[in-house]
């Protein structure tokens, strides 16, 4: 192995890990949780069982008209970008 591709290693081995933690976290400009819950729940879900900030949105787990759904919400205003059946 080169030096080069030495230090490409050590240097994806060191910011690797911090980058991904930081895609996982709720931006300043985000809606906060407690507010994205409050719109689902007007939306009809009568549960949230699993709720994360992952991959530049939110997404979870709730209960809608008595189905497990899994959900994603847009990050800024809280609107539902998508949701399906959980299985």
């Amino acid at each position: 192995m080169n030096r080069f591709s030495t230090l490409l290693l050590a240097l994806a081995l060191s910011t690797g890990p911090a980058s991904l933690a930081l895609a996982d976290t709720p931006g300043a400009d985000w809606m906060p949780a407690d507010q994205v819950k409050q719109k689902l729940m007007a939306a009809g879900y009568t549960s949230i069982t699993e709720f994360e900030a992952d991959d530049g949105h939110w997404e979870g787990e709730g209960v809608k008209n008595g189905v497990k759904m899994q959900f994603h919400a847009a990050p800024k205003t809280g609107a539902i970008l998508s949701e399906k059946p959980d299985k």
